[in-house]
């Protein structure tokens, strides 16, 4: 299986034949028996579409305006957001920001971090004030626990950083391939849709800019959003290039600050300001 596309093959090749890339075809093995997801079919029933209820008008508000207009208007309830950008671009801290803005006002909120403790973790909530008793935290990797401690803590909103260090114990293959990833996703997946709890999965990016891991990552979502600019630079962009509730002409700015980021509601003005002038 390609690391790089997901393409499949039943030999192995020195070139891919999907993405055309040398050298990205690793062995993988199939997990024989039942596949855990196929396991819940069944336990749903058809219902009128005129009996469903609309959720459109239970949105939540992130504390960021920049990032609620980029979400469609806020966050939705069971909704699955994929967060995505270079390493060091801000990615955990705005996710952190609106972990303790939702903690304050909408109950409690998990954060799981698969590369960090949680004292790394708290380290940062200090600096960026982002300090709640509803916000919880949790250094996992295991899909299972996840799941597991999610369902108990019944939170109302779940981040988990990132989704390449998050495995599931029935694949053989090492965390961050594509097995894992995509499994690992249909996972996080199920759980959003039937606990109807709202979750953000942060995604590294690779050396050309594109997200590590297949393409069907992208798919499997509700939401894709890019934090893009410079990590050295003051101010980040965040644009959603997949949204499936709400338009992705929108664009997010937000500027690097000592405790975090900050909304920058007049992007013209700033751009403006940074133009040369005519002598």
């Amino acid at each position: 299986m390609c690391q790089n596309c997901g393409y499949d093959s039943a030999k192995w090749l020195g070139k891919c034949p999907g993405c055309e890339s040398w050298n990205t075809m690793v062995e993988e093995s199939i997990p024989k028996g039942k596949n855990r997801l196929s396991a819940s079919a069944g336990k749903n029933t058809p219902l009128p579409i005129t009996s469903i209820g609309g959720a459109e008008g239970r949105r939540y508000s992130s504390g960021s305006c920049e990032l609620d207009r980029v979400l469609g208007g806020g966050i939705l309830p069971g909704s699955l957001v994929l967060v995505a950008g270079e390493p060091g671009i801000g990615k955990s801290s705005i996710m952190l920001q609106m972990c303790a803005y939702m903690a304050e006002r909408e109950g409690k909120v998990l954060y799981i971090s698969g590369e960090e403790s949680t004292f790394q973790i708290k380290m940062r909530g200090e600096r960026l004030g982002a300090l709640h008793d509803n916000l919880y935290l949790m250094s996992e990797t295991d899909m299972e626990a996840i799941e597991t401690h999610a369902a108990d803590l019944k939170p109302s909103l779940l981040v988990i950083d990132s989704i390449q260090s998050i495995f599931c114990p029935e694949i053989s293959s090492a965390p961050g391939s594509v097995s894992q990833v995509r499994e690992s996703t249909a996972h996080i997946l199920s759980f959003t849709k039937r606990k109807g709890i709202s979750t953000f999965i942060i995604g590294h990016v690779t050396k050309d800019g594109s997200l590590a891991g297949p393409r069907v990552l992208e798919h499997m979502v509700d939401t894709v959003l890019y934090f893009e600019g410079d990590p050295s630079g003051q101010y980040r962009v965040l644009r959603a290039i997949k949204n499936r509730f709400g338009s992705t002409n929108e664009i997010g700015l937000f500027e690097m600050e000592t405790k975090g980021l900050k909304d920058v509601p007049d992007a013209a003005k700033v751009f403006l300001d940074e133009r040369p002038l005519d002598v």
